[in-house]
Formats: structure tokens, C-alpha cells, sequence
């Protein structure tokens, strides 16, 4: 006779919660080129060119704009690229995250 093998019973967690998603945001400032911020745009956040350029204009205009709403890890790395990128360009440009409410 061979050994029992007791069965455990799991009951899964479906109540598993969504990821925070977080704004990604652009600051205005006046020495990053706004060449530099729509090439940002199409290279980190992968827009089209009318899309980046209507991105860039918002900022530009209004000082700031939300260029994605990503889960935080997601916008965190973006942030990151976007500033390592920046930095290496000569640029001030600053990237600032906001819980998505």
C-alpha cells in the first residue's frame, strides 16, 4: 500500500488589484528644444509625429502636459529614459510623476 498523499485545498485571490497608474508629465523650461521634446516622444513613448508635435505644443503652451498614463513601474522607467536622455542632450528638461486620481 502506497503513502497517502493529504490534498490541500487553495482557494485562488481574485481579488487582485490593478497596478497604480501614474501621469507622466513634461515641465516647460526655456533652453530644451522643442525638436528635442517631440524626438523624446517619438523615441521613449513611441508617438507618431503630428501626435508628438500637438504633444510638445501643449507643454510648450500651457507650461506642462501628461504625455502617458502607465502603471508606476511603466512611467518610473519612461521618466527615467526620458532624463538620461536629456541629460545627455544638454537638456534641463524635468519629468514629474502623479498618481492618476
Amino acid at each position: 500500500m502506497g503513502k497517502s498523499i493529504a490534498k490541500v485545498k487553495t482557494t485562488p485571490n481574485l481579488a487582485v488589484k490593478e497596478p497604480s497608474m501614474y501621469k507622466v508629465i513634461y515641465i516647460n523650461d526655456d533652453v530644451t528644444t522643442m525638436e528635442f521634446v517631440i524626438e523624446s516622444l517619438i523615441t521613449v513613448f513611441n508617438y507618431a509625429v503630428d501626435t508628438a508635435a500637438e504633444i510638445t505644443q501643449k507643454v510648450h503652451d500651457d507650461g506642462n502636459a501628461i504625455v502617458a498614463t502607465l502603471p508606476y513601474e511603466m512611467a518610473e522607467q519612461k521618466g527615467v529614459e526620458v532624463t538620461q536622455l536629456a541629460r545627455n542632450n544638454g537638456f534641463p528638461l524635468v519629468i514629474k510623476l502623479e498618481p492618476d486620481a
